[in-house]
């Protein structure tokens, strides 16, 4: 496939994307697009694929295009492919256009299932019923199903716990070996392992390199740093860098459950038998994939029913109102767009407590420049990279200045520079008083930034960890 003199732009933007590049990949080869978050990694996917302009009308040219007759597309947003309202009808939906008989169809599905290490007791499961890790399992195991001579993976691992992360790159090398490749992706640790070749882009959408993995990694390393592109070693840099960490100090209980329960179709989906959370604590939430963990933070917010003693600052919380004293960011960033400007939805919640245009204004270009979005002020939301847009979904939720932040996975899909610059700003939150609540898969983080981790399985509190600075102790609930 190749595509030459590539131009692209988006409707509201003033800019091009791409200002003729060309990129021919062939039959076979295994290829890293690798760039900062924003510069049109998973756009050029769409092209390469011919999604754009097939299926989605952005305006492009090009003096020559070539695209696979044969290919299968993982989405950065899974719920974006889905067809069919449940699991095994999902697959049955690719099977049946494949031809494959009906009676060879349950082995099939269950066979697929198992490759990406998607466990479900039944597979006619409500996709909807899933979580967002389930979903890029299914999304995954879809198109494999479709054996494509070419196989475009956007994110394809970026809700994924470690080991499901190896379970599924260990699948797509071992059943890949003689398709062609072409892979965004930000978590490199297991992707090294399958790729040959890495294409580098600047914040711009240009070319900077092309060629083997190792050259590329070896020749542009401090480029790679520059850009704020994950590369081996990045945690270890920045970390090295850092001013060692004062373990902050509490302040009162803040967050009390006792015989919590949250339920989801009158199903008990989350009990936590006794928690407490302090004022200016940091705890990371972790668990497989499905454990429970988003739900729970639904609990606090209330979307869920719930049951037991939830107290906030000594006051029992009941209903369906949302606590006032939380802000919360979803796992999927639009789930809470409510405007049709990125500078909207950042003042949205600023309106809300009628503060004057002047101040609006100054707030919004401030929060927009610190997020690294202050040059898509006025494109819609939707039109926004995924790290983006995950940027945007947490600077229009912090603006009201909540004690206790609720974060489901912030961190997925973005660059090194913008996580460690969202890190250094929830730092900066904690110090002022907030409470941190965060779902999140990274080691990293959980290692040496939670002060307590919350460990979440089959939707109950397995684990309730101490943790200072390396040492820990552990509070078995």
């Amino acid at each position: 496939m190749h595509v030459e003199n590539l131009r692209l732009k988006f409707p509201g933007s003033e800019k091009l994307l791409f200002k003729d590049i060309s990129i021919s990949i062939h039959e076979g080869e295994k290829v890293l697009l690798l760039g900062p978050s924003g510069c049109g990694k998973s756009t050029l996917l769409h092209a390469l694929s011919g999604v754009i302009p097939r299926s989605i009308d952005v305006p492009m040219r090009a003096s020559s295009i070539e695209v696979s007759e044969s290919w299968g597309y993982v989405f950065q947003d899974p719920d974006s492919q889905f067809c069919m309202p449940f699991v095994d009808e999902e697959l049955a939906f690719v099977l049946e256009n494949l031809q494959i008989h009906r009676d060879d169809m349950t082995g099939t599905i269950n066979r697929l299932l198992g490759e990406v290490g998607l466990e479900l007791k039944d597979s006619h499961t409500r996709i909807s019923a899933l979580s967002g890790g389930m979903k890029q399992k299914l999304a995954i195991a879809s198109a494999l199903a479709l054996k494509p001579d070419t196989l475009f993976l956007d994110e394809p691992t970026s809700l994924l716990d470690e080991e499901s992360t190896q379970d599924v790159w260990r699948t797509i090398k071992e059943t890949c070996k003689d398709k062609t490749l072409v892979i965004v992706e930000h978590k490199l640790d297991q992707v090294l392992g399958i790729i040959d070749r890495i294409i580098l882009f600047n914040a711009d959408g240009a070319v900077l390199a092309d060629g083997a993995k190792e050259w590329i990694l070896n020749h542009y390393k401090e480029t790679l740093k520059l850009l704020g592109v994950w590369y081996p070693g990045a945690w270890q840099d920045y970390l090295s860098s850092c001013q060692p960490r004062a373990v902050p100090s509490y302040g009162k209980v803040i967050v009390n459950l006792e015989n919590f329960k949250g339920y989801m179709q009158k199903k008990e989906k989350i009990h936590i038998p006794c928690a407490k959370v302090h004022k200016g604590e940091w705890v990371a939430i972790t668990g497989r994939n499905g454990a429970g963990k988003s739900t729970l933070l639904h609990s606090f917010m209330q979307f869920i029913h719930t049951s037991g003693t939830y107290e906030l600052n000594g006051k029992q919380i009941k209903g369906k109102k949302v606590p006032q004293e939380c802000a919360f960011v979803f796992q999927n960033p639009e789930f809470q767009f409510v405007t049709h400007s990125v500078f909207d939805e950042v003042a949205y919640g600023y309106r809300l407590e009628t503060m004057d245009e002047k101040s609006v204004k100054k707030n919004v270009n401030e929060l927009l420049e610190r997020f690294k979005l202050d040059p898509f002020k006025f494109q819609h939301p939707y039109h926004l990279s995924m790290g983006q847009k995950r940027r945007l979904s947490v600077a229009a939720s912090i603006v009201r200045n909540e004690e206790i932040l609720l974060l489901d996975e912030p961190t997925f899909g973005q660059d090194s520079r913008n996580t460690f610059a969202l890190i250094e700003m929830l730092q900066d939150y904690q110090r002022e008083g907030s409470t941190i609540l965060m779902v999140t898969h990274d080691e990293k983080i959980i290692q040496h930034y939670a002060t307590r981790v919350w460990t979440i399985e089959e939707g109950q509190l397995l684990q309730d960890t101490q943790a200072v600075d390396s040492g820990s102790k552990a509070l078995w609930i």
